[in-house]
């Protein structure tokens, strides 16, 4: 079992906020520098912006790659350091951020409190989750105990769109998982739908709180997130990555074989 050592601002090791792994914390005070008069505003990112950059024909395609990631990250939430830690006009006392060695993401603490992300709770999310739809499943391990049914409001709607990335229509949740139970999705996960969607004769909606979801509920629509995940993507990545390290003549046998 791994050790848990909870955050403090007096460690330089615990286990992560973001990922829970015990593991070295780079620490970091701040500097503020006052935003000038022509873009007085703090940048928000913005799916706008993303496209921006994404159709933007002159920017070299490296440049582009990193402007995007970095565009992910502030989409999903996250504290993100960057810069070469130049010159600020300003000294800020009391703000602090850690910078987690496994995971890279940064947490923000105000004094000794941490403040950034909230406690969590629920099954970790599969690493494989994308990341637009693991920034819904993380904000409904952040509020499920003060609110289950807006969890599960959340992660009905992370299905939804974890089965259009997998190629549904992404509109009808009952519809998707039936495709996707005929191409490989055990039936035991559509029947555990069955149970945490359907609610005497009234189907639930993605996104739409429901009055009687309860904290059973959310929890039993993170473990089922990640069944479609780890059935759908995980493990099918894991046997095409074992099949690539065959070698090339017992792959060439296999095709024969299969008249492929």
């Amino acid at each position: 079992m791994s050790r848990i050592v909870p955050p403090s601002i007096r460690e330089t090791a615990f286990s992560c906020p973001h990922c829970s792994a015990f593991t070295t914390q780079q620490w970091y005070v701040l500097a503020a520098s006052t935003l000038p008069e022509q873009s007085p505003l703090p940048f928000v990112a913005s799916e706008e912006a993303k496209q921006k950059i994404k159709n933007d024909s002159v920017m070299p395609e490296d440049k582009k790659l990193k402007c995007l990631n970095w565009l992910d990250q502030l989409l999903a939430g996250l504290v993100v350091i960057e810069g070469d830690g130049g010159y600020a006009q300003y000294k800020v006392d009391n703000l602090f951020l850690s910078k987690c060695y496994n995971c890279k993401k940064v947490a923000v603490w105000v004094s000794d409190r941490l403040l950034f992300p909230a406690t969590k709770v629920g099954v970790l999310p599969n690493p494989e989750l994308r990341e637009e739809i693991l920034h819904d499943f993380e904000e409904a391990r952040e509020i499920v105990n003060a609110s289950p049914r807006g969890a599960a409001a959340l992660l009905r709607l992370c299905i939804q769109k974890l089965c259009s990335h997998l190629g549904e229509k992404g509109k009808n949740i009952d519809d998707d998982i039936g495709s996707l139970v005929k191409k490989g999705l055990n039936p035991l996960v559509q029947q555990s739908l069955d149970i945490v969607r359907v609610i005497g004769n009234e189907a639930v909606h993605p996104g739409v709180i429901d009055l009687k979801d309860d904290r059973d509920t959310a929890l039993r629509l993170f473990e089922l997130v990640n069944a479609i995940v780890e059935q759908m993507i995980s493990h099918p990545k894991a046997v095409n990555e074992m099949y690539a390290r065959l070698p090339e003549a017992k792959r060439k046998a296999i095709k024969a074989r299969d008249g492929t």
